[in-house]
């Protein structure tokens, strides 16, 4: 009955750590596609609409930016975690086949490793010979201790493209939202970069709370380092259209 109950509550405390894990690899893909649009996109916009002041280009090329670059992290994403996930198999295999042609190497890799821990004498020696008396345990605890990869299934290389790619294309949309309005380009320039900043610092303070940190001065960095990035653009604008 104890042994149950015991196994319920690991099960449980998996399940838990198993959501916590997804809903940080889902922040991370979010931030990752949402911030490097806006930033790509606000550098372009910028760029355009200080070297032309043409509405119809501004927005032609921030949109042929939206899309080109959306896709472009969407593959990035998708093709990463697919590699990560192949990798992970293919070192998985790998470990399968010495533990069972080169038993006593393996071993003695797993006295090394609980060594390190500290382990010493007969504890050592328990440690040792219950995590090789299970095969299973034995294969998770290589592929953890010895090559610090984890169980890949959590890796969905779909679905991670369709996050990345989304996010970014939203966050691509958040400067080039006001370029749609009436007006001159350049009118728009301060005001994109006035949300643009609101965006990323607000991004930054919800990573700061959904992780560690002070949410503050997340927000600070990531609106710091995104709207300088995105600067450059509007420098490589004013210098060239400066020269035609």
């Amino acid at each position: 009955m104890a042994k149950t109950k015991k196994q319920a509550f690991a099960n449980i405390m998996h399940t838990e750590e198993h959501e916590k894990s997804d809903k940080g690899s889902v922040l991370r893909q979010i931030i990752l596609g949402g911030q490097d649009g806006l930033v790509n996109v606000l550098g372009i916009v910028l760029g355009l609409a200080a070297g032309t002041n043409d509405r119809g280009i501004v927005i032609l090329g921030g949109l042929a930016a939206t899309f080109a670059e959306s896709i472009s992290m969407a593959a990035v994403a998708y093709t990463s975690g697919k590699a990560q996930k192949d990798y992970y198999y293919k070192e998985l295999e790998r470990e399968k086949y010495e533990i069972k042609h080169f038993p006593d190497v393996e071993r003695e890799e797993i006295r090394l490793i609980y060594m390190k821990k500290g382990f010493k004498g007969k504890d050592l020696d328990a440690a040792v010979n219950t995590i090789c008396s299970d095969e299973k345990q034995w294969l998770e605890t290589m592929m953890s201790e010895e090559l610090g990869l984890s169980e890949s299934k959590d890796i969905k290389p779909v679905n991670e493209g369709f996050v990345v790619g989304f996010s970014a294309i939203i966050g691509s949309l958040i400067p080039m939202a006001l370029f749609f309005l009436p007006g001159e380009p350049k009118a728009m320039m301060l005001p994109a970069i006035a949300v643009s900043i609101v965006a990323l610092f607000a991004t930054g303070a919800y990573k700061a709370k959904s992780t560690l940190g002070s949410w503050w001065k997340s927000g600070i960095e990531m609106a710091v380092i995104g709207i300088a990035a995105a600067l450059v653009g509007y420098g490589v604008g004013v210098l060239v259209g400066a020269n035609i």
